[in-house]
């Protein structure tokens, strides 16, 4: 027959097997898939990754009881200023335990917070020099904050203490500075944080004219909850956002790696209106001073231009003395260069005035002479044609109304016509005109002219 143990039996016997072959603690290295406390308690699920990918390799479960865990859970968060989350790399003392009744688990005796900070420091590096690679880590600090940073966008809580803390202290300023903020509201604790903050980074990006700056503030909160904030997406938009981002996130340690992109890191909400009151107070200092050095320059400018016109205003009678007495010289000058040039001028066109007079009579005698000839020889023409002359000759003239008849064509039947002889004249009246060319115009009684 058969030998059979119950399941109590059997369970006893893996627990005293297990309680002889590994009675000590153990360190060990692993990941933490899942974290949740209840009753006190905190229940790990471990787990360990392919070394070339994220495959788990190994897997188990582990208790912290309440007594320990009340004790390493605020040692933990006080030195590495997070809190224990999933995807955390963490080193843990643990003994075997197996239960009849609840089964194998390991038993968290201690966390040594120093393994976990470490990998933390070496993720941040990670993304420190995957930014620089990427050549963006210091993008953001390279923009100027503006003189005149008045208008602020606030990624924040709008039930976090710090965003209250962080209007009130811009409101209530001690130099009446005036400053518009408006949130843009994002989670700001939990494994949230990185897409919302992105969110809000994406809104102020649609109307990124209407801002000055980025503020990212975060209050009330506990420290412990910071790890969204050392996320390489988060730092790559913040890195290469167009406005300048000031963060006031609360780290107590070290600086987080959106800290080292920002273009200013302040350690609190109220650090961060400080930081905007005095960069507006530094350029208010500035306009006055230099309204001071401008009124000074001003002054001794006036000053020194009022001692130089007095100068020259009591040097002025002297002056115009001194000018007028050379331009009076200089016109004397001038007359007597004009009346001597004057003279000299008369003096010339009166000598050829008298050298014209003289060559001009024989010119004239010469002139009448040539033109009294020229007179004679016309009167002879003139009196050759004198009619009077043809009349004499038996040639007489036809008149007409005054006028000679050349034409007989130009006279009609009854016309009254005077003929003119060299002695004396006779009127005729037409009682037939002879239509005869010009070369057989011939009258009756004599030549016709």
């Amino acid at each position: 027959m058969t030998h059979t143990v119950s399941l109590l039996e059997l369970n006893r016997l893996v627990r005293d097997a297990l309680e002889l072959s590994m009675p000590g603690d153990y360190w060990v290295e692993a990941e933490l898939a899942d974290v949740r406390e209840s009753a006190g308690h905190c229940y790990m699920e471990l787990v360990q990754k392919d070394e070339f990918g994220s495959t788990p390799v190994a897997r188990a479960s582990a208790k912290c009881w309440r007594s320990t865990w009340m004790l390493a859970r605020p040692h933990f968060e006080r030195v590495t200023g997070e809190r224990i989350h999933a995807g955390m790399k963490v080193l843990l003392q643990v003994h075997a335990q197996f239960h009849e009744n609840y089964g194998f688990s390991w038993i968290v005796t201690d966390i040594d917070p120093t393994f976990t900070l470490g990998d933390m420091a070496r993720k941040r590096m990670e993304i420190v020099r995957t930014l620089k690679e990427e050549g963006v880590f210091d993008l953001n600090r390279e923009l100027s904050i503006p003189l005149f940073a008045q208008r602020i966008a606030v990624i924040s809580s709008a039930t976090a203490a710090g965003y209250g803390d962080f209007c009130s202290q811009l409101s209530n300023n001690a130099y009446g500075f005036d400053f518009i903020v408006e949130l843009f509201q994002a989670v700001m604790q939990g494994e949230q944080v990185e897409q919302s903050v992105i969110a809000a980074l994406n809104r102020i990006n649609e109307c990124a004219d209407l801002f000055d700056c980025v503020v990212i503030i975060r209050g009330g909160g506990a420290t412990s909850d910071l790890s969204g904030f050392d996320t390489l997406a988060l730092a790559e938009n913040v890195a290469n956002f167009p406005l300048p981002v000031i963060t006031g996130i609360g780290h107590e340690r070290d600086e987080s790696v959106l800290d080292m992109v920002a273009n200013t890191k302040v350690k609190t909400p109220t650090a961060a209106a400080a930081f905007l009151i005095e960069n507006l107070k530094r350029v208010s200092d500035r306009i006055m001073s230099a309204g001071d050095r401008i009124t000074t320059a001003v002054r001794r400018r006036l000053d020194y231009e009022s001692m130089r016109l007095g100068r020259l205003a009591a040097g002025i009678p002297s002056l115009s003395s001194l000018v007028i007495t050379r331009r009076q010289a200089s016109l004397a000058s001038l007359y007597g260069r004009l009346c001597a040039a004057a003279s000299s001028g008369l003096a010339v066109r009166r000598s050829h005035i008298e050298s014209v007079g003289a060559s001009l009579a024989p010119l004239a005698s010469r002139r009448l002479l040539v033109e009294s000839h020229r007179v004679q020889l016309l009167a002879q023409r003139v009196a050759a044609s004198d009619p009077s002359l043809l009349l004499r000759r038996g040639y007489s003239v036809t008149l007409h109304n005054g006028r000679a008849v050349t034409d007989a064509s130009a006279l009609a039947e009854g016309d009254v016509i005077e003929t003119r002889f060299a002695h004396g004249s006779a009127l005729s009246v037409v009682q037939a005109a002879d239509k005869l060319s010009k070369d057989k115009g011939v009258a009756a009684g004599g030549k016709h002219l």
